[in-house]
């Protein structure tokens, strides 16, 4: 049964990895947290409602007057009595009686009782009956100003925000320099491992015809003992090429997020390298790095942290407004239902004197800022030079590649010689194996420097902060 390999481009690689990168997903999450964060700052500017309430029982209650009050009101028709009877008014008021028929004997004692009753109600009315009580109150509250502490909070949402979505972009172009890095090490090893396979089969020609010339009487024993070395040699480095192949696939595999027994054939493994020219090298402008974006946040959320700072020193001024309500209540007297009262008025802080912390914690908020900026400028000059390295890597690699292909050539036409002049009994056996070896590494030192190339230019964009899953 014909078993059909699974084909990847470099652009599907890309994508496999970028889709099940467990620091792109951790990435992902902080940038949900920052956007809830975000809204969470933005509702600082509406208006907040509060609810309290409670109950309470109390084993005595408040009393508005006194025993020695409470005993002279709840006795005030007696106590009378008893103080006109011993006074002339008094003889004059039971005159008054006895001329109008009735007698003071029994008038007066019932007046007063009515009045001790009249006394007991004055009593009883002004009891609170606060043993058994509950109460709450609903309180809107709406800031007008908190000396910039809420629009420098939103503020340093924002740039939360931001920061995550510049830590998904760093850690995506992350993702694609590995990915690549792997991807042309596989091919580069691929390449290695045909170019392995050729060269054996130059040694075991060669030793194939040394053998025949041993038979023949016109090589030594010695001769051949050599060439069987180097065939075995040959071998040996095909084993080597291939082992490292197996790793260099296993680790793309576990890269893209596949198994890593998957079967595959990469695109570019079977054609020749297209390796772009010294002019079409990318261009750009190194304040697109995510590197530096984020020290250019850093130093934004230091300044909105000094206005974060200076906040609690400066004037607060707002409105708040509710309903209270509770039960017994003293609107109409103490009576036990639910009553309340609708409040509405504005609030105003000022701080006074605090021994100078604001000017201090002011202060060691500029200083983080002054701290923050220089570790921006420090890190755009180091990118400046990572740039200029860069750039000199690529002139380098395309040298190097140029170099390349004119020592195999060379190595190509002394191969060409040696083998002539060998068939001809002019040259030995071990001037050939010389010519083999010497054509070999020339050609694994283009392949190294096809790929150098590939991966210069990519490290160029990553330098530039212009990787993406298209480039």
């Amino acid at each position: 049964m014909a078993h059909a390999q699974r084909k990847l481009s470099l652009d599907s690689c890309r994508a496999m990895a970028l889709q099940g990168n467990k620091q792109l997903t951790l990435a992902r999450l902080s940038q949900d947290v920052a956007r809830d964060v975000k809204k969470a700052a933005r509702t600082q500017y509406l208006p907040k409602v509060d609810a309290l309430g409670g109950y309470s029982y109390m084993s005595k209650e408040f009393s508005i007057l006194n025993d020695k009050q409470k005993s002279a009101l709840s006795n005030i028709g007696t106590n009378g009595v008893n103080s006109m009877s011993t006074s002339s008014i008094g003889a004059q008021l039971a005159q008054i009686l006895a001329g109008m028929g009735m007698d003071p004997a029994q008038v007066l004692p019932a007046a007063a009782t009515s009045l001790n009753q009249v006394g007991q109600g004055v009593v009883d009315a002004f009891r609170t009956d606060t043993r058994s009580m509950w109460a709450g109150t609903i309180q809107l509250r709406q800031p007008l100003y908190l000396g910039g502490a809420i629009r420098a909070a939103n503020r340093m949402a924002d740039i939360g925000e931001n920061v995550a979505d510049i830590r998904i972009e760093q850690q995506m172009q992350e993702t694609i320099y590995d990915v690549d890095k792997v991807y042309w090490l596989v091919i580069s090893l691929r390449h290695k491992q045909r170019l392995a396979e050729s060269f054996r089969d130059l040694v075991s020609h060669l030793d194939e015809d040394v053998h025949k010339m041993i038979d023949e009487g016109v090589a030594t024993r010695a001769d051949g003992l050599k060439v069987d070395v180097r065939v075995n040699e040959a071998e040996m480095k095909i084993t080597e090429v291939e082992n490292g192949l197996s790793l260099s696939r296993m680790l793309l595999c576990q890269l893209c997020g596949l198994p890593l027994d998957t079967d595959f054939i990469l695109e570019d493994e079977d054609k020749d390298l297209q390796v772009p020219t010294l002019e079409t090298q990318p261009d750009g402008d190194i304040n697109l790095r995510p590197e530096l974006r984020l020290l250019e946040s850093a130093v934004e959320l230091s300044r909105q942290g000094e206005k974060l700072a200076l906040a609690p020193y400066l004037p607060h001024v707002g409105v708040i407004a509710g309903y209270t309500f509770s039960n017994p209540n003293v609107f109409n007297g103490f009576e036990q239902k639910v009553g309340g009262f609708w409040n509405v008025g504005v609030m105003i802080h000022v701080p006074v004197w605090n021994w100078m912390e604001g000017k201090f914690k002011v202060r060691a908020a500029k200083t983080s800022t002054v701290m923050a900026q220089t570790t921006l400028d420090e890190a755009r000059e180091k990118i400046d030079l990572q740039l200029a390295q860069s750039r000199f890597k690529v002139t380098e690699a395309h040298k190097k590649l140029e170099r390349a292909n004119k020592d195999i050539e060379s190595a190509e036409e002394n191969l060409r010689c040696a083998n002539a002049g060998f068939h001809e009994g002019v040259i030995d056996a071990t001037t050939v194996m010389a010519a083999q070896t010497a054509w070999q590494q020339a050609e694994s030192q283009r392949i190294d420097a096809e790929i150098d190339v590939k991966m210069a230019e990519t490290t160029l964009r990553k330098t530039l902060g212009t990787l993406s899953i298209d480039r």
